[in-house]
């Protein structure tokens, strides 16, 4: 989900996993692990923290591309209010038959 662009669904999918996460903790406290099945736990561990990381890796990389977006718009917004303001007074000395600035 993280590698589509999912964001939503990932999000869905996170409040679950976590509520499984401490389904998981409070069974582990009750019960221990026989070697073989305790290293069958430390590699299903080692999965989830590889993929935890990706995760954490797209999820900068779309704050990034959001924070790039977001100061674009601001640079627009900025030049749309400098610039159509002064449009605006070109137009208006135009319309009352002035010259322009």
């Amino acid at each position: 989900m993280a590698r589509s662009g999912e964001w939503e669904a990932l999000v869905e999918q996170e409040s679950r996993y976590l509520v499984q996460v401490e389904r998981i903790r409070r069974m582990d406290a009750q019960q221990s692990l026989s070697g073989e099945r305790a290293a069958h736990k430390a590699t299903l561990l080692e999965q989830i923290l590889e993929q935890d990381m990706e995760i954490r890796q797209c999820l900068v990389a779309r704050r990034d591309e959001l924070g790039r977006l977001i100061g674009n718009s601001r640079r627009q917004q900025s030049l749309n209010r400098a610039y159509g303001a002064q449009q605006g007074a070109i137009d208006a000395s135009y319309r009352f038959g002035k010259k322009g600035p």
